[in-house]
C-alpha cells in the first residue's frame, strides 16, 4: 500500500511491447498524473502490486526515469518524485528550451511529411476545442489540452532529425508537462495562436519563420507562467 506521502491508483499497462517500456510509461503516468505527488516516495512494490508485474521492471523504469530528472535515489528512502521546479529552475528550464527547440522547428521545416503536417494540424484542433469553456469537464479538458501541447511540440522535435536534440527536448518537455498540471491559468487561445503561426511557417516549409515562431511562443510562454510561480511562492511565504 503507498503511504500517507504516496498516491496509488490503477494504471493499465499499454499494448503489448518490451515489458520494461510498458512499465516505464505506466510510472512515467503516475508522476505525470500526480497519482504519486512531486516529493513522495515512491514505493516499488505497491507500484509493481499495481502493475501486476515484479518489482524488476518497476526498479528500470526508475532508473531510466532517474536519468530523465522526474525521480530522484535517496539514502535510505528509495526513489523520490522530482519536486517542483522553483523560480530559478523554471528560468533555466526555459533558457535550455529557447536553445534547442527554435533549431529544431528549423530543422523540422525541411523534413515535414504530410502525414506529420495533418498530425500537427489535428493537434493544434484538438487544443482549439479542449481550450473552450466547459464547466462540467474542465479539468478533463484541461489535461488533454496540454497532452495535446506536450505531443506537438515532440513531434516537431522527432522531425529534427537529431535523435540527441529530440532526446534533450522531450526529457525538458516532461519537466514542462509536470509544472503545467499544477499551475492552472488562462493561457490556452494564446498558446493555440502562438502554435498555429509555428504550424504555418512549417507548413510554407520556411525554416527561418518556423525558428522564430518557435522561439517567440517559449518567451510568451514564460512570461505567462513565471509570474503564476513567483505568485505562488509569495504566497507560501506568507
Amino acid at each position: 500500500m503507498f503511504g500517507d506521502d504516496e498516491a496509488r491508483g490503477p494504471r493499465p499497462l499499454p499494448a503489448r511491447r518490451a515489458l520494461v517500456d510498458d512499465v516505464y510509461d505506466a510510472v512515467l503516468g503516475l508522476l505525470m498524473d500526480r497519482v504519486i505527488e512531486p516529493g513522495a516516495r515512491v514505493n516499488i512494490d505497491a507500484v509493481a502490486r499495481d502493475l501486476d508485474v515484479s518489482p524488476t521492471p518497476v526498479r528500470e523504469a526508475l532508473t531510466r526515469l532517474e536519468s530523465e530528472g522526474l525521480v530522484a535515489k535517496r539514502a535510505l528512502k528509495g526513489y523520490v518524485a522530482a519536486a517542483l521546479l522553483d523560480e530559478a529552475g523554471l528560468r533555466d528550464l526555459y533558457d535550455m528550451r529557447e536553445l534547442l527547440e527554435p533549431e529544431a522547428a528549423r530543422r523540422a521545416s525541411t523534413h515535414l511529411d504530410d502525414d506529420t503536417e495533418s498530425e500537427l494540424a489535428e493537434s493544434v484542433v484538438q487544443m482549439r476545442a479542449a481550450s473552450a469553456p466547459d464547466e462540467d469537464e474542465s479539468f478533463r479538458n484541461y489535461r488533454r489540452f496540454i497532452d495535446e501541447d506536450l505531443h506537438f511540440h515532440h513531434l516537431i522535435a522527432e522531425h529534427a532529425q537529431s535523435p540527441l536534440l529530440s532526446e534533450a527536448i522531450v526529457r525538458l518537455r516532461s519537466h514542462m508537462h509536470l509544472y503545467r498540471l499544477n499551475f492552472r491559468h488562462d493561457f490556452e487561445a494564446d498558446t493555440v495562436s502562438e502554435h498555429e503561426r509555428i504550424l504555418d511557417a512549417l507548413r510554407r516549409r520556411d525554416a527561418h519563420a518556423a525558428a522564430e515562431a518557435m522561439r517567440a511562443h517559449i518567451e510568451n510562454s514564460y512570461e505567462r507562467l513565471g509570474p503564476a510561480l513567483a505568485r505562488r511562492t509569495a504566497d507560501a511565504s506568507e
